[in-house]
């Protein structure tokens, strides 16, 4: 067992710290984007504040908060810079997999003996992993997208499994988790549109040998936890026996409400302090449109955040269900959350670009402007949660409704 840091904090505690630290995190914005990952102030204080131990095992030092409370702090942390939410998240969630599907010597070692676990993680498998022979096996690639990993302690990635002959082709997917002395950071997250200071940079394991116990024939979109997993039982918690897809869509939809809340306080701000032309004494918050725009926008990001919340405790009833025996979490629950966290996120989405952004003006569009970083930012998340996604989900849905096949249509293209 490793001691928790601060045994007595709630989760409404490292809720309000997230809102505190706003102020703080608007103010460093651009030098979060010069940098391309957030400060070290901000890791620091990150750091005492419990962020990234909020769905760790408390076995491990963690504080096994719920999804709503991670949520919740993603979204407080996007509102006052998306970015800095995006890395936090992407880094502080795939604890949460490990815990879930790793034997109990394994996460021994990879949570040592202090609990230091922050990984960044992507999906996409890249090259094989060759067995040496000796109890390791060999890495070799390159994984690109790897946001937070400035900070990270640890990689979550995917790779395939090496054919037992050389005519044979690669085998099924593999889970790996390789400590950062395994890997090397490349200097690459530049020249982007948005998340410019998410530290989404790629990494390198160059001939790296790994335990072959740090690795497991999983699926990170498909983890096998149908009835209870490794970690449910290990942790006496069901959260680690939830479906991950469904999972990373709401981390998404959380970065994408906080961001239209975010674009919602500038706005306030832009309308209260711009003059009108005719009626330099008055301002554009005395006009009645502007005042519309405003509230519409800020009923459709609520309304977006009501579903976000809802649906996390869904995802933790799904969770319990599924080991306590009363219903597996299928991955037709898995899509269903899933689709309705990729909802919120386009109601975010639209209020943000749709209202928010269009009328606030040409001059908030410019390099510079905290709404134009807004639009730019939440436009990069959108190309993540909408377009790749939204179809094929709604397909599975309504095909899962009528008792059609689905899993032969693929989420990712």
């Amino acid at each position: 067992m490793i001691a928790v840091p601060e045994p007595e904090l709630t989760e409404r505690e490292v809720i309000e710290r997230a809102v505190a630290m706003r102020p703080a995190l608007l103010e460093r914005q651009p030098e979060t984007e010069r940098l391309t990952i957030y400060p070290k102030d901000t890791h620091e204080e990150f750091l005492r504040a419990g962020f990234y131990r909020m769905l760790q095992p408390r076995r491990y030092g963690g504080y096994s908060f719920g999804l709503p409370t991670f949520y919740r702090v993603v979204t407080e942390v996007a509102r006052g810079c998306p970015s800095t939410g995006w890395a936090l998240s992407l880094t502080a969630a795939h604890v949460l997999q490990v815990a879930s599907v790793f034997e109990e010597k394994t996460q021994d070692e990879l949570f040592g003996d202090e609990g230091d676990f922050r990984a960044a993680s992507t999906a996409t498998p890249v090259g094989v992993a060759r067995p040496d022979g000796d109890g390791h096996v060999v890495l070799d690639g390159t994984w690109s997208y790897s946001s937070g990993s400035p900070y990270s302690t640890h990689y979550v990635g995917q790779t395939l499994r090496a054919p037992e002959k050389p005519e044979d082709p690669p085998g099924p997917l593999m889970l790996f988790v390789a400590p950062r002395s395994a890997w090397t950071l490349l200097d690459d997250w530049q020249g982007v549109l948005g998340l410019r200071g998410s530290g989404s940079h790629s990494i390198r394991l160059d001939e790296a040998r790994i335990p072959a116990h740090f690795t497991r024939e999983a699926s990170l979109l498909d983890l096998p936890v149908e009835g209870g997993s490794v970690g449910s039982k290990l942790h006496g918690h069901p959260m680690y026996a939830g479906r991950a897809a469904s999972f990373f869509h709401g981390e998404l939809a959380a970065l994408m409400i906080g961001t239209a809340y975010a674009a919602a306080d500038e706005y306030a701000r832009i309308i209260a302090e711009r003059p009108l032309v005719l009626d330099p004494g008055r301002t554009r918050a005395d006009l009645h449109d502007y005042q519309r725009h405003l509230g519409e926008a800020l009923a459709a990001i609520r309304t977006a955040d009501a579903a976000l919340r809802a649906t996390a405790d869904d995802w933790m009833a799904a969770c319990c269900d599924n080991v306590s025996g009363r219903a597996p979490f299928t991955t037709a629950v898995d899509n269903r959350l899933a689709l309705v966290f990729v909802t919120a996120g386009r109601l975010a989405w639209d209020a943000l670009q749709g209202i928010l952004f269009r009328t606030a003006g040409s001059r908030h569009a410019r390099d510079g402007a905290r709404m134009q970083r807004y639009f730019r930012d939440a436009a990069t998340i959108w190309s993540h949660l909408g377009p790749t996604m939204a179809e094929p989900l709604a397909r599975r849905v309504g095909r899962d409704r009528l008792g059609l096949p689905s899993d032969d249509i693929p989420l990712i293209s």
